[in-house]
Formats: structure tokens, sequence, C-alpha cells
């Protein structure tokens, strides 16, 4: 048993992410949701307003997990409604996505029987459709997160009349004030956004296009462009979904490269939940202007 008390357990992170960002009592319903749940350890709660979105980190055993996520995801359908929603990340419901990630001795087969389960509970109790997506999936096509949220909310009517998009749990139908939700399971990647000394939403959007994978840049990275209205900030915001082939530093570089050319600079970076702590090796804070960083942000310091 180590000192934290978790020892050498099958644990189990989830990261749910919800369709509110702006209203803290909202954003409080649903820590306390997770942490009336006994045997679950909170690691970290973000809200972002531009964004409109919260995501909360969480571990503990698979049971006690899922526990805690089906209580959350029912307080979010409470207080959540999608007809009054709106923000500059992609989304198609409440409870947009909620992914399982292996630690300590559990494996992906571990992540994914948790996300099956809780994917046809979730949708059963609520009657909301869901999509399992990454090494959950069960159809190829629907691997890639991306293209579940293809089109966001607002396709979701018009995606479930194509068969080879109906929901993979719950019902065939599209409820405004719900959504759908993406459930799945996959390895442990960082939510890295970096925000520009500029406002120009523009200038973001082309250097995320020329850094993410799918647009023939930077392996293992996913970026789009968003404009933060309440900073008057442009932002590239990535996922980094394997750090070890692209890292924090190369991503960081790059992005510099490109706002140097057109004349600005990086503000500051930022980390939304957690990263490995192998994930900063030879880099410091400072070399990434990472804002509001401790040792609290690396996953390792919680078991």
């Amino acid at each position: 048993m180590t000192a934290n008390g978790w020892g050498q357990l099958k644990i189990i992170e989830c990261v749910p992410n919800f369709s509110e960002g702006k209203d803290r009592e909202k954003g409080q319903a649903l820590v306390d949701a997770v942490t009336a749940v006994k045997k679950i350890k909170l690691l970290d709660f973000c809200m972002d307003e531009d964004h409109h979105r919260s995501v909360l980190t969480f571990i503990g055993s698979p049971g006690a997990v899922k526990e805690a996520c089906l209580a959350a995801c029912r307080k979010a359908l409470e207080i959540i409604d999608m007809c009054k929603h709106a923000g500059v990340h992609p989304r198609i419901g409440a409870v947009d996505v909620v992914p399982f990630i292996p630690l300590g001795d559990a494996d992906m087969s571990d992540a994914v029987r948790i996300a099956h389960e809780f994917g046809h509970e979730f949708s059963q109790q609520s009657q909301v459709p869901v999509y399992f997506y990454g090494e959950a999936a069960l159809a190829p096509w629907k691997k890639e997160l991306s293209h579940i949220r293809k089109g966001g909310y607002e396709a979701l009517r018009e995606r479930f009349q194509d068969p080879k998009w109906r929901p993979d749990a719950g019902p065939n139908l599209f409820n405004e004030c719900t959504g759908a939700t993406a459930v799945g399971a996959r390895v442990p990647l960082i939510a890295f956004n970096i925000n520009l000394k500029s406002d120009k939403l523009l200038l973001a959007q082309n250097i995320a296009r020329m850094i993410r994978h799918s647009s023939g840049g930077l392996p293992h990275v996913k970026a789009i462009g968003v404009f933060l209205k309440s900073r008057r900030l442009a932002q590239v915001s990535m996922n980094l979904t394997d750090y070890r082939v692209t890292s924090l530093l190369t991503v960081f570089d790059r992005v510099q490269k490109e706002a140097s050319r057109h004349g600005t600079d990086i503000l500051e970076s930022e980390l939304i939940g957690l990263l490995p702590k192998a994930a900063l090796a030879d880099i410091t804070v400072d070399d990434l202007k990472l804002r509001d960083f401790s040792d609290t942000k690396i996953l390792e310091s919680h078991f």
C-alpha cells in the first residue's frame, strides 16, 4: 500500500466534459455529485466561460468511478439545457464526452468494459443517445471523437437519419434539451491551450490547421482555433494524444514560430485537467509560459 492509500490497484480515471462553463453553482453541483460517492478522489475541476464547458477529473476503482460518473451525468441533465447553450468548443450534448482511462494495474480492457457498462446504463436511465468512441468504439468510423462530433449538436437531428450514425445505445431520437453523449476508453492525453498576443481568430485557425495531424501537421495533435470573447484573445486549443511522439515543447515551439511569422507571440499556455509526469521531462513551466501550474496538475502525484 502506498502512502496515499491506492497501492497496486486497478484504478480508472474519468474526465467527463459538460456543456456548462458559466454558472459556478451548476459547476459545484457536478462536483458535489462526484465527491458524494465513497472511494472517489477528485483531482481537478475547471470551467471556461468562452468554451462554455466544465471538465472534471477523478479516479477510483472501476465500480466507484462508474457510480460517480452516473451521478454527475444525471445531475448535468437536470441543470443543463442545450437549447440555451452556445460556446466555442465543439459539443453534441449536455454531457458531451465521457472518457475512461486505465491507470495503476488496470488495462485498456478494463476501461472499455466500464465505458460500455456506463454507456448502456446512462442511456437506459436518461434516454440519451450514446456513441462509443476510441478503444470502446463499435464501428471503425466512430473511433475518432471528431468524427462523432462533426457538425456538432446542431447536426444531430439529421445525423440520426443516417444508418451509419445511429447511436450505439439509447434512443435514435433527438432531444433538443440533452443532445447526445460520446463515451470512450483511451490512453491519457494532454489538453493544452495556447493563447496568442492577438485577437485575430483567423490567425489561430490557420496555426491550428498547420499543426494538426489531420491537415498534415504534427503527429497525434488535434487543434482548433477559437476566439476568447471574455479576454479578447485568439487561442489555439489542442489535444495531444501521444506526447511521447509529439511533445508539449515541440507543439509550443511550432505555434510560437508561426505566430512570430505573423508579427505576434505567445501570451501564455494552459492545461485543462492533468498530465503525466513524463510529459514535463527536460522542460520547465517557463519554457511553456504555463499559467496556474502546480504539482497537483501531475497525474502521478495523486496515486
